[in-house]
Order: C-alpha cells, then structure tokens, then sequence
C-alpha cells in the first residue's frame, strides 16, 4: 500500500548506517587518532560527507517524496515522511563540491586548533578559521534562497528546526535586562558565605572512576556507550553507540565532574530515542536546544540540586579520601559557586547565559557579513568587559579561541545552550507541578521520577512531532523563560 514510502525507508536505512561510520570516525579523531594520521582522517570524512550527499540529492527522490506523499501513511509515517521531506530539501540547496570543501576545512581547522589554542597562538588560528568562515557564508547563503530565510536564520535552522533569530531575541531579550542584576546580587548573597575549598591534587585515574560511578548513578547504559579524553567534551557516536568524552585537570575535580553529568543527559537521551525507529529520522533527537534541555536537566537541574550533593559526597570520599569541604553543605555550595570566568564550559548556571549572549552577537555578525574573523578578539574583548566585567585582551586560547564549534564550522549552535537550559527549566517546573514529593525523591536517590518522565516526554517522542508542540504537549504551555529566571532566583536568592 505504500511503496514509495517504503522505498524512502529503505534509502534513510542505509544513510543512517553509513553516518554510523561517519560517527565513530569522528569520535576516533578526537579520542584516540595520532596526530600525524589527521590529512587522511580528514579526506575520508570529506569523501564519506561527499557520499551521503550524493544518496540524500538522489534525483529519484523527488519523485518518491510526491507519490509518498498521496499515500495512505498512517501518524508516524507521515510525521517521518515531513523529516525525510525537511533533510531532501535542506541537501539539495548545497553541491556536493560545497559539502566536500566545508568537511575538508572544518577538520583542518579543528585539528590545527587544539595545538594553536593551548599556544595562544591567534595568528596561526585566523586563516584556517577565514577559510571555514568563507564555506559558512557560501553554505548560508544557499539555504537561505532556498528556504527564504536570513543567511544566520539558514544555518540556526540546522540545529533548531523552525526557530528564528527573532524569537531567539524575544526569549532572550528579557535575559539581557535581568541578567546582571542577578548576577550582582547573588555574587554579594554568596560573599558573605564560608565555603571550605577541596585539597588536592585529585589524580585522573580517581576522577575517571568518580566520573563512571556518576553515570552510573544517572542511569547510563554501558552495554550502549563510553566515556574518554578529548580536548573539548562531547558527546558523539551513534544511540546504539554512544560516546562520551570529557578532559581533566588534576588541581579541580569539578570541571570533569559536571562534565562528565552533563555528556551522561546528552547520552541518556540518545539511549531513549525509540529503537523500533532507529534509522528513520523521526527517531532522532528533536533540536540541539531539546538535546541541550537534557544535558542541563542532568547538570544544572539535578546536578546542581541541593539535595544531589548529599549523593555525589559518598562517592567523592570514596575516590579522594574525606576531608571536610565533600560535606554535602559545603559540597553543594561548591557545585552553586557563582563567579564570573573566562571559561563557558566551565561556567556556573547564572553566569553561563552572559557567554552564549556574546557567542551569539558574535557569530550572527559573523554570518550576516556585519563583521570579519580579524573583528572576532576585539568584539570578544568589549562584550566579556560588559556582560562579564573580565578583562580578555591578548588571552585567545580564553577568549575566542576557546570553544570547538567555530573552527568545526558550528555556527548558529550556540543559542540552543541557553535555550536549552530555559527548555529544562521548564521541564521541571512542570515535574514538581505533576509530582510535588519530586524534590524529596531526589534527597532520597530516587532518580527514577525525572528520567520517567523525560523518557515519556521528550526521548521517546524524538521527531515525531515539531518543537513547538512537543513543548506544549510535554509542560502545557510554550516556550516560556520565565521559568528559567524563577529557578535562578529561587536556587541562588532564595
């Protein structure tokens, strides 16, 4: 009864496999690859990227497309046949030339940026980063006549289907105008806190397992999934593979720690994606902002929960020895340590959102040809002074030079970090509404409620249906970020 349909089924079947290869070379290149072996990891992603382009514009597809389309599908394989649909249209716009360049450049220019970083090395960076920054434009130009949208809008509706920079700027608008206030309060509440700083030094070997013992504590399936060392965490591979990195520092714990928590929300949303679907775009992860509510659920919800620190203080006594600052009190005062830094990974929830705002201004500009890669230190400069009060000048490697995504070719990703923390915001203020005893239940290492629920509201639901009504459908409303300024105030003021 519905053959083209099938026929499209089949065609997803096999890219999915193939992008499984592409994955865990991916995950090879920043784990375990020798550095010598990068040109010709390289090449081989560009020719894998070239191949999977040359299956998704297959020019039978359109044909296929419109007789699947009059066919009798039933929910879900129509909600797939709008995935397949989406992806069909988004390929066509780019050439397989343009595809192959953009891979090439990208893992050229994150290859050599991991040496430039840790060097500081702004000069060697600029370049690589102009010839990435050239293919995006190319890129962004092209989806946007296709989809007629802005050039920004084109490449944010790779990660955030459907969203738009103006509603980014409605949902942040109102962050820009309380931020620093909050960010001014909380920093005088926390000065007149004692807080016991941990003694270390804590070896890798012991963070390593107090990072495998978090995971197991959050539910993470080690017969579908890894954790190892890159340097900048991720969260990769495919649901049926999952692979988890993160980087350590022997001096603090802690980066790695909520690291490691934060990958483990990623990873358990690609271990609850429906299998009976695997393969088919429907069973994807929905946006990067949903991947990112799931990530900042395990981090920043419950991770940074006041009564998570009571489970996470056995297990640091038992990799590190006790001393007085793994008390939960103290520890949680820890995890809830507001301080303005140069580090966005390592940035703690209130001052986070102040590094996304400037990621954003930034790479928009960027993109829309309102500003040029040799702009991007003293636009970093000026926006770090305002948001953050930190000084930036001359220090790249904490400055624009910090983060993958940029020389991967990532832009219009960053918005979906805040937006997801406003989305997981919102998912447990629905939670406490549904289930009020939730906050002792986390006191008690019952952890079951929140992933029950996120597993029926979000993992399972993947693609099925468009962000907008899986939102609505999992908390009753839209997008609304005041939830995410009511728990800041309540966590931090409260």
């Amino acid at each position: 009864m519905t053959p083209a349909y099938q026929d499209l089924a089949a065609r997803q079947q096999r890219l999915h496999r193939l992008a499984h290869l592409q994955a865990i070379a991916q995950w090879d290149q920043a784990a375990n690859m020798p550095a010598h072996g990068n040109e010709a990891r390289s090449l081989a992603l560009a020719e894998m990227d070239g191949l999977l382009h040359q299956l998704s514009t297959d020019p039978a597809l359109a044909g296929l497309l419109g007789t699947a389309a009059t066919e009798p599908l039933d929910d879900t394989q129509r909600a797939n046949l709008r995935e397949i649909t989406r992806a069909w249209r988004a390929a066509n716009a780019l050439p397989q030339a343009l595809v192959e360049a953009k891979s090439l450049a990208n893992n050229r220019c994150e290859h050599a940026w991991r040496t430039q970083r840790p060097a500081n090395d702004w000069a060697g960076f600029a370049p690589n980063l102009r010839e990435v920054l050239k293919i995006a434009r190319q890129e962004a130009e092209l989806l946007s006549q296709s989809a007629g949208l802005s050039k920004y809008d084109a490449l944010l509706d790779q990660y955030e289907p459907g969203m738009r920079s103006s509603e980014v700027e409605r949902a942040f608008a109102p962050l820009r105008q309380w931020l620093p206030a909050l960010i001014r309060d909380v920093l005088a509440k926390q000065a007149t806190e004692t807080v016991i700083e941990p003694v270390g030094p804590f070896p890798t070997a012991a963070q390593k397992a107090l990072g495998l013992d978090a995971m197991r504590l959050m539910g993470f399936d080690f017969a579908a999934g890894r954790l190892d060392e890159s340097t900048h965490p991720f969260c990769g591979g495919v649901p049926e593979d999952v692979r988890m990195t993160t980087r350590y520092r022997e001096d603090n714990f802690l980066p790695a720690l909520m690291g490691v928590i934060h990958e483990t929300g990623h990873g358990r949303y690609e271990q609850g994606l429906p299998r009976d679907l695997l393969g088919q775009p429907i069973a994807r992860a929905r946006s990067m902002g949903i991947h990112e509510s799931q990530s900042l659920s395990f981090e920043m919800q419950m991770g940074s929960h006041p009564a998570f620190a009571g489970l996470l203080s056995p297990l640091l006594i038992q990799h590190f020895g006790d001393q007085p600052a793994f008390a939960p009190d103290n520890l949680h005062k820890l995890l809830t340590r507001v301080q303005p830094g140069f580090i966005r990974v390592d940035a703690d929830e209130v001052t986070y959102p102040a590094h996304i705002l400037l990621r954003f201004d930034i790479e928009r500009a960027l993109i829309e040809g309102d500003a040029e890669v040799d702009d991007i230190p003293a636009l970093w400069d000026a926006r770090m002074a305002e948001l953050l009060g930190l000084d930036t000048r001359g220090n790249f490697k904490d400055g624009p030079m910090q983060d993958v995504h940029w020389p991967a070719g990532l832009f219009g990703y960053f918005p979906c970090y805040t937006l997801g923390a406003m989305y997981a915001a919102q998912w447990f203020a629905t939670m406490r509404r549904q289930q009020p005893a939730l906050d002792d239940q986390i006191a008690r290492g019952e952890l079951g409620t929140v992933f029950d629920w996120l597993r029926a509201n979000v993992w399972q639901n993947a693609s099925r249906f468009e962000t907008p009504e899986l939102v609505q459908r999992a908390s009753g409303e839209a997008l609304n970020p005041a939830h995410f300024e009511a728990h800041l105030r309540a966590r931090y003021l409260g």
